[in-house]
């Protein structure tokens, strides 16, 4: 059962860690490389600011974005921007979409997302947590996967795991963490089961493409390569 409340004061949470970080950095720090190629920490601050507004369209209903090109327009003529009008629409669009949010709505509809993609109403104010917590590591301010709250690791393996179940291009594998805790995702014959074992981040770090695997103890075959998000 997905509780859409409890996710959105992780939403805050993850908000206020965010900003607090951001609003310590000059605008040369602004300008300087994020963690993901090709991109600015300009451009993951406007990545975030425009998807709170397209998270919010969502759950009035409307498009999540005009068009792909719009999408990526928007977030390129963001990046530049100093950073105290970065920290201000990072701000203003948060709150936009925790006022929609707040709104009497029946989260159990099925809204669309980008690319076709539908989902419960309910699961959007995890996704929104996702892209907070996430982009706040490929920032590369001192916010690692290692800092995110255990309850966001554990549920974004399974939602990734369950991302790729099914694929035939990702062969059967089992995850397990020293805990114990254990995940199935791929689609291939369970015949050729590969198994991953290693910490809870480091399983994260590489079903979410932000580590190589290194650190995990793979059986059953090569590390399987997974399709990009």
């Amino acid at each position: 059962m997905i509780d859409h409340a409890h996710d959105l004061g992780a939403v805050r949470g993850a908000t206020e860690r965010l900003l607090d970080a951001v609003g310590k950095l000059d605008n040369a720090s602004v300008g300087g490389a994020s963690r993901l190629p090709g991109w600015s920490r300009g451009h993951v601050l406007a990545h975030l600011s425009r998807n709170a507004d397209a998270l919010g369209n969502v759950l009035r209903g409307l498009p999540m974005y005009a068009s792909s090109e719009t999408r990526d327009a928007d977030i390129d003529a963001g990046a530049p921007r100093p950073a105290a009008e970065q920290l201000t629409d990072l701000r203003e669009s948060a709150d936009r979409f925790l006022a929609v949010a707040a709104e009497p709505a029946d989260w159990s509809r099925t809204v669309t997302l980008r690319n076709g993609v539908t989902d419960s109403a309910a699961r959007v104010p995890f996704r929104r947590w996702v892209e907070v917590e996430l982009h706040h590591v490929d920032l590369g301010i001192g916010y690692e996967l290692e800092d995110l709250p255990a309850e966001f690791v554990e549920r974004e393996i399974a939602f990734l795991a369950d991302r790729f179940l099914g694929n035939e291009a990702v062969p059967a594998t089992g995850l397990t963490d020293p805990d114990g805790r254990t995940w199935s995702t791929g689609g291939g014959p369970p015949s050729e089961l590969v198994t991953v074992q290693g910490p809870a981040v480091e399983l994260l770090g590489w079903l979410c493409g932000r580590r190589d695997g290194a650190a995990l103890t793979v059986a059953g075959g090569p590390l399987p390569a997974l399709p990009p998000l």
